[in-house]
């Protein structure tokens, strides 16, 4: 299961890129996201063609759960059985929403300890994931929305580490796959495929192992050893 991401990139940068309106949650440049955490979520609104931003918690809990310990299996959905799995259908056809990132990270099954990589979109960009969403109301009656990140097959660059990646939208997809209205799951499924345009990996510390580790030396690049140049 994939689960731990980079968002460097300021809050304000955030907003212009995905062309949301402002949103009140604080948010810091983070360089190692993982589950469970407060992530953003870009969303349409329902009646009217706007953008919202907001914080969610990275974990899908569906609405008819009896409690929030699901959330442990849903970080990710596998695109090619999400329309058919009961926590995803339903987040797929009527709350999809957009992950923002600008890098993600895999770790290289090797005979000694895994070897982890930062994965970038061009020069290092900002992306998004294809994500869903949902909202559970708790016994005390606060609702908690959640999210999910779709992986699919890897393509050529991530292959070489891992045998999925989470799937990143193409930026012209952005509106089919925010639009409420666009309940065709046969449509937004064909959105979810391997990236096909420039990716770039590097390694980097095994700092990023640790949650508690949060800072710039995470995504650092570190000298590759010769097995790791020869995988590029």
């Amino acid at each position: 299961m994939w689960g731990r991401y980079r968002l460097s990139r300021r809050k304000q940068v955030i907003e212009e890129y995905f062309n949301t309106d402002s949103w009140d949650d604080d948010w810091s440049p983070r360089y190692n996201i993982a589950p469970t955490q407060l992530v953003p979520v870009v969303r349409q609104k329902l009646k009217e063609p706007v953008r919202v931003v907001s914080l969610v918690r990275w974990g899908l809990i569906p609405l008819w759960a009896k409690d929030p310990s699901v959330a442990a299996g849903t970080i990710n959905a596998r695109s090619e059985t999400a329309s058919t799995k009961p926590a995803f259908a339903d987040p797929l056809k009527f709350r999809r929403c957009l992950i923002p990132a600008d890098g993600f990270y895999e770790w290289k099954r090797a005979s000694g300890p895994k070897q982890p990589y930062c994965f970038e979109v061009g020069d290092g960009e900002l992306f998004a994931f294809a994500g869903l969403w949902d909202r559970w109301k708790s016994a005390n009656g606060d609702w908690i929305r959640s999210c999910s990140i779709l992986t699919t097959t890897p393509n050529a660059v991530t292959s070489a580490v891992h045998d999925r990646m989470p799937v990143i939208l193409d930026r012209d997809d952005y509106d089919v796959w925010l639009d409420p209205g666009m309940n065709n799951v046969d449509v937004v499924s064909q959105l979810l495929k391997p990236y096909a345009h420039r990716t770039r990996a590097y390694p980097v510390s095994t700092r990023i192992n640790h949650v508690a580790n949060d800072d710039i030396k995470c995504s650092a690049r570190i000298e590759p050893t010769q097995t790791q140049s020869q995988l590029f």
